[in-house]
């Protein structure tokens, strides 16, 4: 479809890189305008000078609610309105070699950025979308939010929340038609994976995200590797008027991997 999007309002948290920035650029494609937020201040406002009046970049710390309404502030402002909130920015938790050394040092700050911030992300803009016919409600989680393993327990544990969450205010908010609904990514390269290894040597970091993404593509059913955009467009289609009818859904976009482990079908032999 073209311009898809046309008229709409949206802010994107955790916009200036990887699924936040995909997401960005594909809904000013579809004739969106968009807030860029992010506590990427460069890079956020590189993106949103690249790609014209359409965008504005607004520095946003989403564990800090006050923060997370000035964007609904910012796009009512600039743009004269808000129909689209993808609450997008996260954080990853320390990789621990096993769960009893975890000194769970990070919690707070897991919680407040990928629980408080979806959550107020979706308050503020519902108090908005609720006086303005309503809207659509984007909440990022993840596959380790639905399925268990072990490793990074508090960032798992935090995108199980947002699940639940989701579910639940979109039962609340029907009323308002507003729909609410989270996309679980999988075995996206991101910047994401990495920053869980900080704490480990530079060599010893690298060898674990190789091993950690090889690990990833022999669970994934589908042979393709997914990509940032991938997961945008899974955002595009909750963002327009395709998903009317959707609320309180969870979409996975990880090739299959949360339906079950790959089969490798051996090659006959001639």
């Amino acid at each position: 479809m073209v311009n898809e999007l046309a008229g709409k309002v949206a802010v994107v948290t955790g916009g200036a890189s990887g699924i936040g920035r995909a997401t960005v650029e594909r809904f000013l494609a579809e004739g969106a305008r968009v807030v860029i937020a992010d506590v990427e201040t460069a890079g956020g406002e590189a993106l949103a000078a690249s790609l014209g009046r359409g965008a504005v970049f607004h520095r946003a710390d989403v564990s800090d609610p006050k923060q997370v309404g000035a964007l609904v502030a910012t796009a009512v402002e600039k743009f004269g309105g808000l129909h689209v909130m993808v609450n997008n920015a996260g954080v990853s938790g320390t990789m621990h070699r096993r769960f009893l050394d975890d000194d769970l040092a990070d919690f707070h700050r897991i919680m407040a950025v990928n629980v408080l911030g979806v959550m107020a992300g979706t308050r503020d803009a519902a108090r908005h979308m609720a006086d303005h016919g309503g809207g659509s409600i984007i909440n990022m989680t993840s596959i380790g939010g639905i399925q268990a393993g072990g490793g990074v327990m508090t960032y798992r544990a935090s995108k199980a929340a947002v699940i639940q969450f989701t579910k639940s205010a979109a039962i609340e908010l029907a009323y308002h038609e507003i729909r609410v609904n989270a996309i679980a990514p999988g075995n996206i390269p991101t910047p994401l994976l990495a920053t869980s290894a900080l704490n480990l040597e530079p060599g010893e970091s690298e060898r674990y995200e190789a091993a950690i993404r090889e690990t990833m593509r022999a669970d994934r059913p589908l042979k393709r590797e997914g990509t940032p955009g991938d997961i945008a467009e899974a955002a595009l289609y909750f963002a327009g008027d395709r998903s009317r009818y959707v609320t309180g859904t969870v979409l996975p976009v990880d090739g299959g991997t949360v339906a079950g482990k790959a089969i490798r079908s051996k090659k006959r032999e001639g």
